[in-house]
């Protein structure tokens, strides 16, 4: 009976494990599509230029993440006509949590350079393709 528990703990154990990668690709597959969404309502000129990280090291992927978020609550809409959407994608960009803070990294969101929206969100996405590797 002993051996019975310890084999339905590790079973149930790995199954669970089996499924959290998954979920967390699909959850990252998301993001991409969203960002890939966003590129296409974003204003890119007349605007402010954002601290875009680029190829940031594997320490400092959770910094970079924090410093997207940030910049694109700057972000703008095109036009009015994609307000609504644009804040929906927004919405989502701003609830994503990465979960690895890794170890502390020395660089800034402001040590990067500025760049326009749409650079900055395919940045973003360059970013979250190499966290799913």
């Amino acid at each position: 009976m002993r051996r019975m528990i310890i084999f339905f703990i590790l079973f149930l154990g790995s199954s669970m494990a089996l499924t959290a990668a998954p979920y967390k690709l699909a959850k990252y597959k998301q993001l991409l599509k969203t960002i890939k969404l966003l590129e296409t309502t974003v204003k890119d000129k007349d605007v402010e230029l954002l601290h875009t990280p680029e190829n940031p090291g594997d320490g400092c992927i959770f910094t970079a993440v924090t410093c997207f978020q940030k910049g694109t609550l700057k972000l703008q809409p095109e036009n009015s006509q994609v307000n609504s959407t644009f804040i929906q994608t927004i919405k989502i960009l701003k609830r994503f949590s990465f979960s690895d803070p890794g170890k502390p990294c020395e660089s800034s969101c402001e040590s990067y350079e500025k760049k326009k929206p749409k650079e900055f969100l395919k940045s973003f996405a360059k970013l979250i393709k190499k966290v799913i590797r």
